[in-house]
């Protein structure tokens, strides 16, 4: 009798009574080590548009199809990079989580998603999804009021939270806990701006607004907060994707300040971390990738700032893929000449629990049979990896509901707030005699925005002459790079050309002239706003909420997050790791004027 009743028992990991701690150790002592070798690794994968699986080669992703993945390599981490519609990004996801029940031991799948509620969009970074609600990009955070920013951005992680999981997306990957000291980096744009403070209460925020309790739950989004140890000095702000600008530099010293808002981050209770790809240049440590720093990982995320979570490497730099006709990877910096399976030894010894992008298993096999490394260290990122999944409550909770993701993601309420944040972001940079607000039914001639936004609120013309204002939307500059990753990304010179600059005085000749500027990064514009009569800085905005800060309807309340640098060579002889360093600036951090009346 008592044999029955043991045999019918179900294991003791499937138990929600015991806590995550105990479930862990329980199913970490049933698996096989190709089973725990599967733990380590989050590769990323494509859906089909219907929803379904990926059950053949996909044409821009070089990624293994969902069974290869989950049933043959026990791989029980994804990263999704495609899918625009909600309905069918959750359909897929169940069918995914259908798949992993029917494994051995029946373990559900972590499912990752890069940022896609802003408004850059790349491949390799995040896809900006339609269909959910837009909010501007990290840095118009930092651009909020000062006293309301920590709540705002707290409420928009809930938003994220709220739509993530109606989707099926459990990890998000971010928030950037990066400064954004070099103005040249193509991925500032992600960060919450120049001020290391800011940055550190409003990483803070995040965490707590996608974690959505006192701790991690059934109703979390667990955060992976990167890139440590801050990825905001790169050399001449080239981008470390790109295999052609490995260098990460500290000409200032400053290396410690980039680490205050990962601290602030354990304190507000991160359970996960991703290392950078460059390799410090210049410094103390050993000049290797972070992934492969063991004086970064073990010594200061783990040891000095008493990181327990999983660390987690940038995607691909134990091996490459091909990227819509881009390789990609391996990102080893300083390791160039390892094969894998020795990159992937070095990287555990360095601290690294979690491979983002590759999925190599059979290199952790084969590094423990042979004796490279022992099993024991495995267990030790195993256990991390498991403690997760039961915190975040997946073996309760397999399941979403297409329907409520439908629902859910972009409704109207959660729109209208991210509308809000695009517009209070938004920094009224210059205002020369009140040219803004103009009064309703101005004649308004306009470049670079629809010009439908402003129907039955004013005129159009198309003669600038003829205009009570004249309107131009510009993109903050960058360079066109079409070899290798970096095409992907902006980055480059931060000046207008003088074609542009020699345009807008033109029309600034004809009209009073307010110019929008998208400042994806810190635009170098002296000539622009000495030529405009109004210059408005966003972080990304659509073209309604624009025509609502001209007319009125709305004001700009945000302060600049960086500084506007007065020219390019300031920007070429400053320190990259040092904040508010290039030579009298145009603008400074916090400046931003305010409507009268």
């Amino acid at each position: 009798m008592s044999t029955a009743t043991s045999t019918q028992r179900s294991p003791r990991y499937l138990d929600p009574a015991l806590s995550p701690e105990e479930r862990a150790e329980d199913l970490l002592a049933r698996m096989t080590l190709e089973e725990k070798a599967g733990l380590l690794f989050q590769p990323a994968t494509a859906m089909n548009d219907d929803g379904t699986p990926l059950d053949a080669p996909h044409p821009e992703y070089a990624v293994h199809t969902a069974t290869e993945v989950v049933r043959d390599r026990h791989i029980t981490h994804l990263h999704l990079l495609n899918g625009e519609d909600p309905y069918r990004i959750a359909q897929w996801h169940n069918h995914i989580q259908d798949m992993a029940a029917d494994t051995r031991l029946g373990i559900p799948v972590t499912v990752s998603t890069d940022p896609r509620h802003g408004t850059f969009s790349s491949p390799l970074t995040g896809e900006t999804m339609e269909h959910l609600s837009r909010w501007p990009e990290h840095t118009g955070f930092g651009a909020l009021p000062e006293d309301e920013a920590e709540r705002r951005v707290e409420e928009y992680a809930d938003v994220v939270r709220r739509e993530y999981l109606a989707m099926g997306f459990r990890v998000a990957l971010g928030p950037m806990a990066d400064l954004f000291t070099e103005p040249r980096w193509s991925r500032g744009y992600g960060t919450f701006g120049e001020d290391p403070e800011t940055v550190a209460r409003l990483t803070a925020a995040f965490l707590r607004g996608l974690r959505g309790g006192d701790a991690l739950g059934p109703d979390s989004v667990a955060a992976v907060v990167k890139h440590f140890p801050g990825g905001g000095p790169q050399l001449k702000g080239d981008d470390a994707h790109d295999t052609r600008y490995p260098e990460q530099v500290y000409p200032g010293g400053r290396r410690g300040l980039h680490l205050k808002p990962f601290q602030a981050a354990i304190g507000a209770g991160a359970t996960q971390m991703m290392t950078y790809y460059g390799k410090p240049v210049g410094t103390d440590w050993p000049e290797v990738g972070f992934a492969f720093n063991k004086p970064v990982v073990e010594g200061i995320l783990r040891g000095e700032l008493g990181f327990d979570g999983i660390v987690v490497s940038d995607w691909y730099v134990i091996d490459q893929t091909v990227f819509q006709g881009h390789t990609f990877g391996p990102n080893a910096y300083g390791l160039e000449d390892r094969t894998p399976i020795q990159r992937l030894a070095a990287a555990l010894d360095a601290g690294l629990d979690q491979f983002g992008g590759d999925d190599c298993t059979e290199h952790i096999v084969e590094l423990v049979r042979s004796g490279q490394v022992s099993e024991e260290r495995i267990d030790v990122s195993a256990r991390r990896l498991l403690r997760e999944k039961f915190r975040l409550g997946l073996f309760e909770n397999r399941h979403v509901d297409p329907g409520h993701a439908s629902q859910l993601c972009g409704s109207r309420p959660l729109r209208t707030a991210g509308r809000a944040a695009q517009s209070d972001s938004t920094v009224l940079v210059k205002n020369d005699n009140s040219l803004l607000p103009v009064a309703p039914g101005s004649k308004i001639y306009v470049e670079g925005i629809d010009p439908a936004v402003f129907t039955g609120h004013a005129e159009i013309v198309t003669d600038p002459a003829a205009a009570d204002l004249a309107l131009l939307r510009l993109h903050a500059p960058y360079s066109q790079d079409p070899d290798g990753l970096i095409s992907y990304f902006h980055g480059g010179d931060l000046a207008f050309t003088a074609e542009q600059n020699a345009h807008v005085r033109a029309i600034a000749a004809q009209a009073p002239t307010a110019v929008a500027v998208y400042l994806e990064r810190p635009a170098v514009m002296p000539e622009i706003a000495g030529a405009a009569h109004a210059v408005l800085g966003d972080f990304g905005a659509d073209d309604a909420v624009l025509a609502h800060l001209i007319l009125g309807t709305r004001a700009p309340l945000g302060h600049l997050p960086f500084d506007l640098p007065s020219s390019m060579n300031a920007v070429e002889t400053h320190p990259e790791d040092v904040p508010f360093s290039t030579v009298a600036p145009l603008y400074r951090y916090g400046h931003g004027l305010r409507y009268e009346g």
